[in-house]
């Protein structure tokens, strides 16, 4: 039984519409610069139009669903290769996002596991460590405030190191205003090098006062006798 006229032309309209539908899908799911151009649009304000700042930031963290202080945030701008913490030029944008193959909120969002995980490779890490500090710290000062120091310390080191709570603690009770590059830089070579238990600190290393200091706090706290 050979199928009528309008059956055919049915199913005619019914591949041609899964056809177009494939068209679009493959041109929507195609990388566009100018539709990743058009959403940072989305963010900037007409008095400043090349440069996303902290109210639009927040807009883009809640459309791709993360908090600003997000490690993935981090590891973003670090694609990105921004220059300061809570700002996006539009050529970093444009380098990171097509760097990513990303011109909406979906795309990004599908790409944050992916971004949390550059950080399991412990070069790439100490990379984005490294990174982090010049990223956040005052442009205006030559080391970071200890406050800054601190939130990045936590979202880099504090799920990894068993002595961050330690060291935040020591920090808090501190002398200390500010931490230079040297020092955070070292805080990571301690954080992976020296056991919990201190045993391998050599006094006599090159480390910084700071970390000496730390250890001697640290151990002083141990020989305190517990209260039962």
């Amino acid at each position: 039984m050979r199928p009528s006229e309008d059956d055919q032309q049915s199913t005619k309209r019914q591949r041609n519409s899964y056809q177009s539908s494939r068209r679009y899908s493959k041109t929507d799911d195609a990388f566009s610069q100018k539709r990743c151009l058009t959403w940072f649009r989305e963010y900037t304000t007409p008095d400043d139009p090349d440069n996303l700042g902290p109210e639009g930031m927040e807009k883009f963290c809640e459309d791709i669903g993360v908090e600003p202080e997000n490690v993935a945030m981090l590891v973003l701008a670090y694609k990105m290769g921004a220059k300061q913490m809570g700002f996006f030029t539009q050529s970093e944008w444009l380098k990171g996002l097509t760097d990513l193959q990303c011109d909406t909120p979906s795309k990004v969002q599908c790409k944050l596991e992916h971004l949390r995980s550059l950080l399991n490779d412990p070069n790439t890490f100490k990379v984005i460590y490294r990174y982090a500090y010049d990223f956040a710290r005052d442009k205006d000062q030559r080391s970071m405030d200890i406050e800054t120091a601190k939130g990045m310390l936590q979202l880099l080191l504090g799920k990894h190191w068993p002595l961050y709570a330690q060291f935040a603690q020591f920090l808090e009770q501190s002398k200390y205003k500010v931490i230079n590059k040297d020092q955070w830089c070292n805080i990571l070579e301690f954080s992976r090098t020296i056991s919990n238990d201190l045993t391998n600190y050599d006094v006599d290393g090159a480390w910084p006062v700071m970390l000496d200091e730390f250890v001697e706090w640290l151990r002083q706290l141990r020989a305190q006798p517990t209260i039962s």
